[in-house]
């Protein structure tokens, strides 16, 4: 090896260590950069952040037939067996889904055979009562006869000795009663005739309503589309689409919908502590996953006034419709949102980051300023990642973003704000301490008015009774969490 090489390669080694001392240096002022947040002064807006699901404001349902309406029907649910694609689109008329025919089939089988029935049992009727009516029309023609044969034997009679003369009277007496019955029993029989028919042809009648009734509902077994637009599949009651294989019910027939995409919603759940925070007309920034590059706003439309239990969650939600404003072609039900619900807007204020403030044993905050001293602040609201600061610190100071090395050599100074956080302190714990009080009063009530409306636990005949007031308006004002 050559003197110069040798050279050469010392002067490529000198330069790689400077090189590593400069890239280490620079690092390490980026990392003691990345220790410190300057606090801000501006807007600040106190947010809750939900993911919910696109869904057309209007839409048009596809429902199954209707036989709730009928009684000669028996209410069950139905199978889908086929259903074209979801997203499909389509126009009015177009062929959607067919239902299972076999159960119906088989009523309408079993319907229709007992709609022969009552047919022949109707001429069968029709039948006997002309045959049993025409031999009872002869008999009485047969015992005017043998009246009026009695009448001239009698009359020829008249010579003959009394005992004779008796004899032939009686037997006059006895035609004359033959024929009054006959006629009597002739009236009574065509009324029951005429009430045996009614029943008949009552029958037949209705059950020519089922036989229709069920051919109705099969016809209608295959589902169409009621206009144009594209087929979005239902969701139960439980949140599931419905496809090849679920079932719909008597009281719940919608098969799918057709949206209109014009006015889209963003339908998302807020869970019980931050409900109070939503009301109707918030203005929401809302994002669409599906295309992360794209913002868009909406306002909240409503909020449920009752929670439930959504399957696989420990807490209770409740629903909140977002109304997108505008349109845009690209967005279909179903997608996935990312909605950030500004609950409350507080201009010209001073805020740090979350993970700036600290607390001691007596859990009043202070934070750890760039300049060395430990510096008392009291707070105000908060989101969830920057907290307001209503005295204690100005706008622009750089403050640690966690607990410093030596923490101990820090000063502490705003000692006199200690005495401001003990007495918001102690007007929140009163204003607690209130609503509890009223909570229980409203409880009292409540309990005292199904006292007065029962005796012993036991309702009065005629009285009403008392509706219990559950008062739980004890929910306390969101607090900031901190770590130490």
């Amino acid at each position: 090896m050559t003197k110069r090489t040798l050279i050469i390669s010392g002067i490529i080694l000198v330069s790689a260590i400077v090189i590593l001392i400069i890239i280490s240096k620079v690092s390490s002022k980026k990392d003691i950069a990345n220790l410190y947040a300057r606090s801000e002064k501006g807007q600040f807006d106190i947010v809750v952040n939900t993911t919910g699901e696109l869904q057309a404001k209007n839409s048009t349902d596809i429902i199954g037939p209707e036989f709730t309406q009928s009684r000669n029907i028996r209410a069950m649910d139905i199978k889908i067996t086929d259903m074209v694609p979801e997203g499909t689109e389509v126009k009015g008329g177009d062929y959607v889904a067919t239902l299972d025919r076999t159960s119906f089939d088989n009523s309408l089988k079993d319907e229709l055979e007992k709609l022969t029935t009552y047919e022949t049992n109707l001429e069968m009727k029709i039948l006997d009562t002309a045959v049993t009516l025409s031999n009872l029309r002869d008999n009485i023609k047969n015992l005017r006869f043998s009246v009026e044969e009695a009448a001239i034997t009698l009359q020829q009679s008249k010579y003959e000795p009394p005992t004779t003369i008796r004899q032939a009277e009686i037997s006059l007496d006895k035609a004359n009663r033959s024929l009054d019955q006959a006629i009597r029993g002739y009236s009574l029989r065509v009324e029951q005739s005429k009430s045996d028919m009614h029943t008949a042809k009552t029958n037949l009648s209705e059950q020519r309503g089922r036989v229709s009734d069920l051919q109705t509902v099969l016809s209608k077994f295959i589902i169409t589309a009621p206009s144009s637009g594209m087929i979005i599949y239902k969701r139960d009651r439980m949140g599931s689409k419905r496809k090849v294989g679920s079932s719909i019910s008597p009281w719940d027939n919608v098969v799918a919908t057709l949206p209109d995409m014009s006015s889209m919603l963003s339908i998302t759940y807020v869970n019980e502590i931050d409900v109070s925070k939503v009301k109707a007309g918030q203005h929401v920034e809302i994002m669409v996953d599906a295309f992360p590059e794209k913002s868009y706003t909406g306002t909240v439309t409503s909020v449920a006034n009752i929670g439930e239990q959504l399957p696989n969650a420990d807490a209770k939600v409740f629903e909140v419709q977002i109304e997108v404003d505008g349109t845009d072609p690209i967005l279909r039900p179903s997608m996935t949102t990312g909605n950030k619900i500004i609950t409350k807007t507080i201009k010209d204020v001073t805020y740090i980051p979350l993970e700036s403030v600290h607390a001691g044993a007596d859990s009043i905050p202070f934070v750890y300023l760039k300049n060395g001293t430990r510096q008392v602040v009291v707070l105000g609201e908060s989101n969830e990642n920057n907290v307001v600061i209503d005295q204690g610190l100005q706008a622009g100071v750089q403050v640690y973003l966690s607990t410093p090395a030596k923490p101990e050599n820090f000063k502490l100074e705003g000692e006199q704000l200690i005495s401001v956080i003990k007495n918001r302190e102690k007007e929140k714990k009163a204003e607690e301490l209130k609503i509890r009080e009223e909570a229980e009063k409203n409880k009292e009530d409540g309990d005292g008015m199904m006292q007065r409306g029962g005796i012993s636990g036991r309702r009065r005949p005629g009285s009403g009774q008392g509706s219990q007031t559950n008062g739980q308006n004890g929910a306390s004002p969101s607090q900031a969490g901190f770590r130490k």
